[in-house]
């Protein structure tokens, strides 16, 4: 089963995420799950989702991403196991289902909301009271703050360590980056519970490009690199993306998440 495009920068997910999925269809004995992506954009992990046999509706702001979509979908043959919806994670509920999905994605969101924890809180809501996963990627500060230091802008990676939202500076494209205890945190306050944390391209963007395409072999062993660092605290402190997986406990009362 083919991995989301850009393999190197997704591997880590996506095989937490394929695993996460073939557990939580056992659970609910059935091979078919309903999946909600917010802020799935083009569908670079719902078409494989779906690939694998799930039911997803991808949510997004943008129709353009929405279009591309569209095409991914029917091109990988499984345009009626995907639909798009416009929308954001904010208003979630005017487009999607409450209560509804056995997993939710939540992937690239969290940085750009103006309230992480009302849009944390609406992903969750949108799971299955009886039980269903959550998959959370957000920017790490540590990967940020390294990248700007190993580049010579050694005020802006002091800027971005110091920040409250761990921004470099007023032109930093990302309004916010998290730390792995902040984002751990910020989904515990939910009410679900954390199955695993991952950092996600913890070498890959700081790896010239050129040594990974002159060297034999080298794009193999790096994925191996990251995927062997990807579990380790140290190594989550200065990855560029830290991955979140996390459950609604057994038997847990639903008004506590939501």
């Amino acid at each position: 089963m083919s991995r989301p495009s850009a393999t190197l920068r997704t591997a880590v997910v996506w095989d937490v995420l394929r695993g996460a999925l073939d557990q939580r269809a056992k659970l609910a004995d059935r091979a078919e799950l309903e999946v909600l992506d917010t802020g799935g954009g083009t569908g670079n992990f719902a078409v494989p989702v779906a690939r694998l046999g799930h039911r997803v509706t991808v949510v997004d702001p943008s129709p353009d991403a929405l279009f591309a979509l569209e095409r991914r979908a029917a091109e990988a043959g499984v345009a009626d196991r995907v639909r798009g919806v416009q929308g954001d994670v904010r208003g979630l509920f005017d487009v999607a289902e409450r209560g509804a999905h056995d997993a939710v994605l939540c992937h690239g969101v969290l940085e750009y909301v103006d309230d992480p924890a009302e849009g944390l809180g609406n992903a969750v809501a949108a799971l299955r009271e009886e039980g269903g996963t959550l998959s959370v990627l957000a920017s790490g500060l540590g990967g940020a703050v390294l990248a700007r230091a190993l580049a010579g802008h050694f005020t802006e990676a002091r800027h971005a360590l110091t920040s409250p939202g761990g921004r470099w500076g007023e032109s930093d494209p990302m309004p916010r980056r998290f730390t792995p205890e902040q984002l751990t945190a910020l989904v515990t306050s939910t009410g679900l519970e954390v199955i695993s944390v991952h950092g996600v391209r913890v070498f890959a963007d700081l790896v010239p490009g050129a040594l990974v395409d002159t060297e034999p072999d080298a794009l193999e062993a790096l994925a191996r690199l990251e995927a062997a660092a990807a579990e380790l605290p140290d190594f989550q402190s200065v990855a560029s993306q830290l991955h979140v997986l996390a459950e609604v406990p057994p038997r847990a009362a639903r008004g506590a998440v939501r």
